[in-house]
């Protein structure tokens, strides 16, 4: 059941993905002032958006787990932000080239926008030390469930950052005059923001699946060393009672 799920996610992934990323490649038109390095756009923004979502899921994971003490919403949470740490190191780098090709720089400490999600970034960064560095299981899904609560309610102020800080340097897609994107530039658009949660999801259901079978061998293995140690079989009992 849970393989069929996952291999559907898989396969979901692989067409909306390489459809989003294709259509962005040969069919969107390139932008006028930034050439063919504005293609970049397509893989930076989805990912931004998808970084910055899977750090607000792992704070709302966070906060079921402090409610309910069930152990998957730790598990969810952790899976969360650990890919959302990834896809935020594709994001610094993406942003990187993208800027150098429409600045002339790598970074500009002046662009709110680069500042904001950076102090994102290196806030998540110190999520995994801070977690491995508790020995103990129940007070590390605990404290990591305060953080990830915590670190959740201060993302959207990188979003409001983009709207609100004045002047953004920060290269523009949108057109001025609707603020939209126009015909295949949209559509491309969209798909790449499907693909890239799809690849999340696949990423973050794969961990998952991993983590668990992992938790169920230890779990069978310390069963197993218990029944050698009290002298009980470790076999299933085929002997009938009067037998």
């Amino acid at each position: 059941m849970h393989s069929n799920h996952l291999r559907t996610l898989t396969i979901a992934t692989l067409i909306t993905l390489t459809a989003g990323l294709a259509l962005a490649a040969f069919g969107a038109p390139m932008d006028a002032d930034q050439g063919i390095s504005q293609k970049i756009f397509y893989i930076h923004v989805p990912m931004a958006i998808v970084a910055l979502g899977g750090f607000v899921f792992g704070g709302v994971a966070g906060a079921m787990y402090l409610r309910t003490e069930d152990a998957r919403w730790d598990l969810r949470s952790y899976c969360s932000i650990h890919h959302a740490t990834i896809y935020a190191i594709a994001v610094l780098v993406t942003g990187a080239i993208w800027a150098k090709t429409a600045w002339g720089q790598w970074w500009l400490w002046e662009e709110p926008t680069l500042v904001a999600f950076l102090i994102v970034f290196l806030l998540y960064v110190t999520y995994s030390p801070l977690r491995f560095a508790i020995e103990d299981r129940e007070r590390q899904a605990r404290y990591a469930a305060v953080f990830a609560v915590i670190a959740g309610v201060f993302v959207p102020l990188n979003f409001m950052a983009v709207r609100m800080a004045t002047p953004l340097v920060h290269p523009r897609t949108l057109d001025d005059s609707s603020g939209n994107l126009p015909g295949l530039m949209a559509a491309s658009f969209v798909l790449c923001i499907i693909g890239f949660t799809l690849l999340f999801a696949t990423l973050v259901k794969y961990e998952m699946t991993q983590k668990n079978t992992t938790f169920q061998l230890r779990a069978l293995r310390r069963r197993l060393g218990d029944e050698v140690v009290t002298g009980r079989s470790a076999a299933p009992n085929l002997e009938r009672s009067g037998s």
